[in-house]
């Protein structure tokens, strides 16, 4: 009886571990609180992009904003005007409308001007003078047409022949006037709508530098040296400089040290200036004229400044051809951007007998 007993009580036992084993495991969770990540909760929406501060459309000599422009306007010609620069041809009339101006030298030292028009016409320009030989080669890659009065027939001649459109009264050309408020030649004036409608289908310009966008990532405003003036010597009969006013933003044009005022009171403004060493020659007087300075620039380089913003950097410029732009550089061997605005650029001889000199801040 023992035995059985003590067996049965075995058997109870191992039965009883056998259940425990098998009975499901009670699982206790820590006493924690898990809080979750802010990022995980309130993921911050990546910042929106800037806009490209570059104008969808753009006029292509001044790199203002053309967006308003109609087709017909963004279209039209740029039309370059050989504008006397006398004291006896000042004021002019309209010039501070030009997108571009260059300034060069002629016969006797004295400058006279390239104006040239395509973002604004305003109705009327003047007093309008005679062509020279490297005219044809300043306003080439603009692919409008070159308009004067009076010219040496050879230099007509090279003009004609190298594909430029000319308008002048040489040719039989329309569109030009006398005003009475001075006397000949120094009153010859044009309508630009009657030059336009002569323009025999040229066509707009393309850009010819590259602009900044914002204007204070031009170049010299980036990397220039502080400039307050820069005094130009062509001669003594021409002695323009500019002054920075930071008041305006604008570099100020002055005729020795006097204003250049035009017709409308206004004195003549720039963003951009640009002063290029050139070299000049004889072209050899001749039965019907005289020997005339020459500016050689296609196929040509040499070097110069670009000032804006008060600033001015030291640059090289090259010119491959007739009908190629000009390219500035700045010492990196990168292209110069300019600020949008109007551009003055000043052709000053390294080689004349009339020492010609830049200086800046005298």
């Amino acid at each position: 009886m023992r035995m059985a007993r003590g067996v049965t009580l075995v058997g109870a036992s191992i039965a009883a571990l056998l259940m425990a084993a098998c009975a499901p495991e009670t699982i206790v969770e820590p006493n924690t609180t898990v809080t979750a990540s802010p990022d995980a909760v309130e993921r911050s929406t990546a910042p929106t992009p800037p806009p490209d501060p570059r104008p969808a459309v753009i006029w292509p000599l001044t790199g203002l904003d053309a967006t308003a422009a109609s087709d017909a306007d963004l279209n039209r010609p740029a039309l370059s005007v050989k504008v006397e620069n006398t004291t006896a041809a000042r004021p002019q009339s309209n010039l501070e409308f030009a997108d571009v101006v260059f300034e060069e030298m002629v016969e006797y030292g004295i400058s006279r001007l390239v104006a040239i028009y395509q973002s604004d016409y305003p109705e009327t320009v003047g007093p309008i003078r005679s062509m020279r030989p490297m005219d044809r080669n300043i306003v080439g890659s603009f692919r409008g047409p070159l308009i004067f009065s009076g010219a040496q027939r050879r230099f007509i001649n090279q003009a004609a022949a190298s594909g430029i459109t000319l308008i002048a009264q040489d040719v039989g050309s329309g569109g030009f006037f006398r005003t009475k408020d001075k006397p000949a030649p120094h009153n010859l004036h044009g309508y630009l709508a009657r030059f336009q409608e002569q323009s025999k289908g040229a066509k707009a310009p393309k850009e010819q530098w590259k602009f900044a966008y914002p204007a204070t990532m031009a170049s010299a405003a980036m990397d220039g040296k502080a400039t307050k003036s820069i005094y130009i010597r062509f001669s003594g009969h021409a002695q323009p400089h500019w002054d920075w006013d930071a008041q305006s933003g604008l570099w100020k044009r002055f005729e020795g040290s006097k204003p250049h005022v035009v017709q409308s009171g206004k004195q003549l403004t720039a963003t951009n200036v640009v002063v290029l060493w050139v070299t000049i020659q004889e072209t050899g007087a001749t039965p019907q004229g005289m020997s005339v300075p020459e500016t050689l620039l296609a196929g040509k380089k040499g070097k110069g400044w670009v000032a804006t913003d008060g600033k001015r950097i030291d640059i090289t410029w090259s010119k491959k051809g007739q009908f190629n732009r000009f390219v500035l550089k700045d010492g990196n061997g990168e292209e110069v951007l300019l600020a949008p605005g109007q551009t003055w650029i000043e052709l000053v001889p390294s080689n004349s007998n009339h020492r010609s000199s830049v200086e800046f801040d005298k």
